[in-house]
């Protein structure tokens, strides 16, 4: 999505490159987090690798064999680190950038969901055109996915910038993939995850005004994670949301349960950046990342936590 000047937790940003954090998003242990835990906190800033910064930070992918995180920023920039994760980030090494390149090159990637299949070949979706493809880890794009018709036709979506936003590898339904926004006009709390092959799973998102999908991941019992925003403007409530969707409890109309996992909101003292990516890193573990608008003043956020059994 492209952005929002919003609330803004204060932070200096000293040289270097990662920074741990002193708890971003405290309060912590608030009962309505209780199905929660966060691990671990980090503020990245990083100097130009390759001509390209790192900015603007719209989705993440762990693959756990070879301990590779990979990010996508909205320019289309690639980025490349080393993670270890256990009780804290135990490392995280920047090792590399690029810009996204493919034969037919395009002037601009407005790139916004990225996941891994699981013989770990990353996928990559855009906004301002709807499309998936592979994508190499030297940022070449190749091999887009076939989409539905619905998907297919930009005019099923509220606007060019409100089209693929999460992304993920399902073990059985394959890529999954949301719109910021509904499609077909419907109320923005009307919410569907797609299959590439025609499936679709309904459910009831929040109902703060203008909330969206910014991210999705598959949990370990094989249901989604979803990662959502709702910011109306300066005046109003900025919250971040975190649910869990049961694919398996649906009925006939495919509208199918789901359950609030922990709700961050700017007028309850929590300090909320705008967090669009998402990623499994383990068991019942996950990192949501943050996109700083391309702005000096702004943190981008990487915030470790675990799911509560």
């Amino acid at each position: 999505m492209k952005k929002l000047l919003f609330f803004i937790p204060f932070y200096l940003i000293l040289t270097g490159c990662s920074l741990q954090s002193s708890m971003i998003l405290s309060p912590q242990n608030t009962p309505e987090q209780k199905k929660i835990t966060i691990l671990d906190e980090r503020v990245l800033y990083y100097p130009k690798m390759n001509k390209v910064s790192f900015s603007e930070i719209s989705d993440l992918s762990y693959i756990q064999k070879t301990n590779k995180l990979y990010m996508v920023g909205d320019k289309g920039n690639f980025y490349i680190f080393d993670a270890y994760f256990d009780k804290k980030i135990r490392e995280l090494k920047y090792l590399n950038a690029f810009k996204i390149t493919e034969k037919k090159q395009h002037k601009s990637y407005d790139s916004e969901g990225l996941t891994h299949d699981d013989k770990g070949q990353l996928y990559i979706s855009f906004e301002r055109y709807p499309r998936i493809a592979k994508i190499n880890t030297k940022a070449y794009l190749s091999s887009n996915q076939k989409l539905t018709k619905e998907l297919n036709k930009r005019k099923h979506y509220k606007g060019s910038n409100k089209m693929f936003e999460a992304l993920t590898w399902h073990p059985k339904y394959g890529l999954l993939t949301a719109a910021e926004y509904p499609l077909h006009q419907k109320p923005n709390n009307q919410q569907t995850i797609y299959a590439l092959d025609g499936k679709k799973w309904h459910f009831t998102a929040q109902h703060h005004e203008n909330n969206a999908i910014t991210a999705i991941e598959v949990m370990d019992d094989k249901n989604l994670l979803i990662l959502e925003r709702a910011f109306a403007g300066l005046t109003k409530p900025f919250v971040i949301s975190l649910s869990k969707l049961y694919l398996d409890q649906c009925d006939k109309k495919r509208q199918c349960k789901s359950e609030v996992l922990a709700s961050f909101n700017s007028q309850e003292g929590w300090g909320v950046n705008n967090y669009e990516g998402l990623a499994r890193v383990g068991k019942n573990r996950y990192v949501m990342v943050s996109d700083n608008n391309n702005k000096s003043i702004i943190t981008t956020q990487l915030i470790y936590f675990k799911v509560n059994e």
